[in-house]
C-alpha cells in the first residue's frame, strides 16, 4: 500500500514580511500592521484576503495512513518557526514519497508552501521531481508528480470533484456534515488570525487537525466512488479511524468523535 498523506495548513498575515516591504513604522502593533494590510486588499480587491505570498504558516496538520496504521499530528507554531514547520512537511515528503491528499491544496496550501519555503530556503527535492531526479524511480515522476494539475501523487479533491471548474466547488465543511463526519467545529479558517492574537496557539492546531481527518474521510468515500474499495471495506475503514481517534482520547477528539455521533 503506498502511504496517504492528507494535509492542511492554516495561516495568518506575515507581519514582519508586511512591515518590510512596506517600511511601516516600528510603534505600530502587529494587529495594525496586518490591519492596514486588510484595508489596502479591500480597495484594491473587494476583500481582505491577502496574496498567498504573504501568508505565514503556523500549523500544518497531517494523517498519516499506511498499511497498518493511522497517525494525526500537527507541525505548528509556537514550538517551530515557519520555516521547521515547512521543512518537516517535505522531510516526510523525501522520506515517505506518499500520495498526497488535500482539500483545495492546488489553490491554496501548496503554492502558500512554495513561497514560503522559497523565502525560507527549504529543500524539498522529492516533492520537486519532475522524472530529471537522481532517485531510482524518478523516471516515473515524468509521468505521474506531484506537481501536474492531473497527476495522481497529488490529489486535490476539491478541484477532482469539482471537473476543475471553481463554479463548481462545494465547501468541506458542507460536504463533510452531508455525509454525516463533524465538519468544523468552533472555528473557520478567517477565525485563526483573531486566534492568534488572543494566544490560541493549540486552538488552531485542534482546529486544523478536525479539519485534516474531515478530509481523509471525505477521500475514504471518494475510494468508494472510484471503485478502489467497496461499501464493506469503506465502512471498515471509518470505523478504524473512529477506534484511533477513541484511543488519543485528547479534548478536540472527544468533541469531535461526540459530533461524529453513531
Amino acid at each position: 500500500m503506498v502511504p496517504i498523506l492528507v494535509f492542511d495548513i492554516e495561516t495568518i498575515p506575515d507581519v514582519a514580511g508586511l512591515r518590510r516591504l512596506h517600511g511601516l513604522d516600528a510603534s505600530l502593533s502587529d494587529a495594525e500592521v496586518a490591519e492596514l494590510a486588510f484595508q489596502q486588499r479591500r480597495a484594491q480587491a473587494g476583500h481582505d484576503f491577502l496574496p498567498l505570498h504573504l501568508q505565514q504558516v503556523v500549523a500544518i496538520s497531517c494523517v498519516l495512513r499506511t498499511r497498518d496504521n493511522f497517525k494525526v499530528w500537527s507541525l505548528a507554531a509556537p514550538a517551530l518557526s515557519e520555516a521547521e514547520i515547512i521543512q518537516r512537511f517535505f522531510d516526510g515528503i523525501e522520506k515517505f514519497t506518499p500520495r498526497i491528499v488535500s482539500w483545495n491544496g492546488g489553490g491554496f496550501d501548496l503554492p502558500v508552501l512554495h513561497y514560503r519555503g522559497l523565502i525560507h530556503g527549504v529543500s524539498a527535492p522529492r516533492y520537486w521531481d519532475l522524472g530529471d531526479g537522481d532517485y531510482a524511480d524518478s523516471r516515473d515522476f515524468k509521468w505521474n508528480n506531484y506537481i501536474s494539475r492531473y497527476h495522481t501523487r497529488h490529489l486535490d479533491l476539491m478541484d477532482l470533484l469539482a471537473l476543475y471548474q471553481p463554479r463548481a466547488n462545494a465547501p468541506l465543511d458542507d460536504l463533510a456534515r452531508l455525509m454525516g463526519f463533524p465538519g468544523k467545529l468552533g472555528m473557520d479558517g478567517g477565525k485563526v488570525w483573531e486566534a492568534w492574537q488572543a494566544g490560541q496557539a493549540d486552538e488552531i492546531r485542534n482546529y486544523c487537525e478536525t479539519d485534516v481527518v474531515n478530509t481523509y474521510l471525505v477521500f475514504n468515500r471518494f475510494r468508494l466512488l472510484r471503485g478502489e474499495q467497496d461499501q464493506a471495506a469503506c465502512q471498515v475503514e471509518e470505523a478504524f479511524v473512529r477506534a484511533e481517534l477513541e484511543r488519543l482520547g485528547l479534548p478536540h477528539w472527544r468533541e469531535y468523535l461526540a459530533a461524529w455521533g453513531s
